[in-house]
């Protein structure tokens, strides 16, 4: 399902000046899932897959063009549906989320005085019914939180 998408890829950077590809895309789809699933850092991958500098360039690539989001688009169309829902999903969930900072400023940091308040920043996400986040944004929060 998702090898065409990845074989057009490589045919529309496939021509006169090109270098010859060396690595199966199968291969270089399992390192980043395998990156992906586990967590670890790009240089940790195992010599079983090909080079990290190239899985991670290519991801890049993917990344910048869309292509993982045409990829993910295709998969979730095809779960939904074998669930017995429609393609696209039709609900969106938005959440905040109110952190306090650290510290106000270098003024509090040069000031004899303890800092008796601190800021606090809101961050706001738009998700659908998938738990995909949409957008992300933040905002200042309400001021400053005192102790006493």
């Amino acid at each position: 399902m998702i090898e065409p998408v990845f074989a057009a890829w490589r045919t529309r950077r496939t021509g006169p000046g090109t270098v010859a590809r060396v690595h199966d895309l199968r291969e270089l789809v399992n390192a980043v899932l395998y990156v992906n699933r586990t967590g670890i850092p790009w240089e940790y991958l195992p010599h079983d897959f090909p080079p990290y500098r190239t899985v991670y360039d290519y991801h890049a690539k993917w990344e910048a063009d869309g292509t993982t989001q045409q990829v993910h688009g295709l998969l979730r169309d095809k779960i939904r549906r074998a669930h017995g829902r429609s393609p696209q999903p039709t609900a969106a969930v938005i959440d905040a989320q109110s952190v306090q900072t650290s510290s106000i400023g270098k003024a509090a940091r040069r000031s004899r005085r303890p800092a008796r308040f601190s800021r606090t920043s809101r961050s706001h996400w738009l998700r659908t019914a998938g738990s995909r986040t949409r957008v992300c944004w933040r905002t200042p929060g309400s001021g400053r939180v005192g102790r006493g």
